[in-house]
Formats: C-alpha cells, structure tokens, sequence
C-alpha cells in the first residue's frame, strides 16, 4: 500500500469563517485524532492531499512542527456539487497494529456469458496490519453460470489479513438475462384493391 508524506500547519482558527479563509488559501481542514490522544487541528495542502487521496486506504506521514504522525483516512467530506475536499478526519495508527478497513474487491476470470454480472458490494471489511492493507481484493468468477453468486468467504484473502464482514454477503451475482420477447404488432395494410362500383343498370328500351 502507498505511504505518503505531507507536511502540515496547526490550526489556531476555528469555525465556518476560518474554514472558508483555508479553503480560499488552497488549504483542507484536518482533525487528527485516536490513541486516547488529544485531537490535533490542522490544515492540509489541498492539491498535495487530493492526489494522495484517489488512493484507496493510503497511509499519510503527517509532519506537523518537526513531529510525523502516522494516520490513515478515517472521514473525508468533499462538496456536494464542486466535489472539492471541506474536512478529512485521520485516525492515528501504530506500526504493527492490526486496524478494520474497507477493501475494494475486483471479479477476474470469465463467467457464463449468458448472464449479466452485478456487483452487489464493491468492497468488503477485513482486519489487517495498518501498514500492510491491500490495495485491492480478488474474487474469482471463472465458470460462474445464471443464477450463481460470490460470497464475501469466496475472496481470495492474502496472509495476514482476516475477513470481519458476514461470509455470508454477497459481493457479485450473475443474473439471468431476460428471455421476454415485446410483441410486435404488424400495423394493418392500407386496402389497395376497392371493389369496383357497380356498373349504371342498363336503361330499357321505351
């Protein structure tokens, strides 16, 4: 998994102004807290913190007054229409320790291609060491027909890492392709061939 360094300024400013101000001067607000420790407030570069963050469970080396802090992402709050970053909670993590988190889970191998796969979960929860969590989990649907479905006890996990979701989710389903067929109905033909109008009675002789 990647570890990534970032340097970081205490705050002395709290509230909705002081955040705006932040975000103006191209800084996230940050809490850092965990271990029973007293929350740290602090800012965050916001291009730096962006790029580390589109990894999935990355670890950051917080550097704030000449002390690193090892955290992992715990909360991020982004706007709703802009999508830039407003808040990031970090939780402080030891070297060692084993931490729950979220893992993205990838199908490889080819199913039966007459079914359509859905990915009911995209991640499951395990239990791991904080420096060694995967960047992504595999589940094998090689073979997998209609109907069938992987459980969260089917991902392959690697050494070290222990499931804490139910065995029992689901994380891909293949389903039936629907054999209903619209009826189609023929608009009815334009009559080419009227009957030809009777032809005039023959006068009679007087």
């Amino acid at each position: 998994m990647a570890e990534i360094s970032i340097n970081g300024i205490r705050r002395t400013e709290f509230g909705k102004g002081a955040s705006r101000r932040a975000r103006r001067d191209g800084l996230v607000p940050a809490v850092i807290y965990g271990h029973g420790e007293k929350p740290q407030h602090i800012t965050l570069p916001a291009r730096e913190l962006g790029v580390a963050l589109k990894q999935s469970n990355v670890l950051l080396d917080i550097s704030i007054d000449g002390k690193t802090e090892l955290t992992l992402p715990k909360a991020i709050v982004r706007h709703p229409l802009k999508q830039i970053l407003e808040h990031v909670d970090l939780v402080l993590v030891r070297r060692g320790e084993k931490v729950v988190v979220s893992v993205p889970v990838h199908a490889i191998g080819e199913h039966d291609r007459d079914g359509i796969l859905e990915h009911v979960h995209n991640s499951i929860e395990v239990r791991v060491e904080a420096t060694a969590i995967p960047s992504f989990l595999e589940v094998s649907i090689e073979g997998m027909h209609s109907g069938e479905s992987r459980y969260a006890s089917d991902v392959k996990l690697p050494a070290g890492v222990e499931l804490e979701s139910d065995p029992k989710t689901i994380v891909v389903h293949l389903s039936e392709k629907s054999t209903a067929v619209e009826e189609v109905v023929a608009p009815v033909a334009a009559a080419t061939d009227a009957p030809a109008p009777a032809a005039d009675a023959e006068k009679k002789d007087a």
